[in-house]
């Protein structure tokens, strides 16, 4: 029987061993595209066909394979592809203890409790509840994160401004404090933004295909 994942793997390292451009792409040459798919995953599921994610978590595939096929071939430290679904199954087996372990968990709060003990006991260096969160999250999407790890250390959330900001640092709190509002209503501010801006790009298309229209008439 095939295996399409190991056929998968077995493309990229072939790709790797035989392209001339692939065969000198470092992992931080890697980024900008690794952004880039997700991105386009984002959009697939939001905005998109069935035909279109399958694509789209494909490309995304691809860059976990390539990166994996790049560290591979470290002289210091190597993994596999291999080595990451193994670390990605045993990881998921703990954080799932009523799935696989004795426990018990009926709501999906009881759940949340579950998970974020295992993830506690998995990070014990860590030192603040900020860490392990990337400042290279998209902004808004930052700010959620960050206010939703504050909520057991800080007794306040920022409050909503009662008036338009005046600088960009009073824009800063409005903000936050439009994030914090969001967040307690458990709405996505991020997705709330970005699907503004695609309603957006929507009415400017509109408007240029009216001002060609426009143009065409008065010729």
């Amino acid at each position: 029987m095939s295996d399409p994942l190991r056929a998968a793997a077995d493309t990229m390292r072939a790709v790797r061993d035989r392209c001339v451009w692939t065969a000198q792409i470092s992992h931080r040459d890697l980024v900008p595209y690794l952004i880039e798919e997700s991105a386009e995953v984002v959009d697939a599921v939001e905005a998109g066909t069935a035909a279109d994610l399958r694509e789209e978590l494909g490309d995304l595939l691809w860059q976990v394979l390539f990166h994996a096929e790049i560290a591979s071939r470290s002289a210091s430290d190597p993994f596999d592809i291999d080595d990451v679904a193994r670390g990605l199954t045993e990881k998921m087996v703990r954080r799932h203890p009523h799935v696989f372990g004795d426990e018990t968990a009926e709501t999906p709060e009881q759940v949340l409790v579950l998970w974020n003990a295992a993830k506690a006991a998995e990070k014990r260096t860590r030192t603040s509840v900020l860490d392990g969160v990337s400042v290279h999250m998209p902004t808004l999407a930052l700010a959620q994160k960050m206010l939703a790890k504050s909520a057991p250390v800080l007794s306040a959330a920022p409050p909503l401004p009662a008036e338009p900001p005046a600088d960009e640092a009073e824009l800063g709190e409005a903000l936050l404090g439009l994030v914090a509002h969001a967040r307690a209503q458990g709405w996505d501010a991020e997705r709330a933004l970005r699907e503004r801006l695609r309603i957006l790009d929507a009415d400017i298309r509109a408007a240029e295909g009216a001002g060609d229209s426009a143009a065409d008439l008065e010729g």
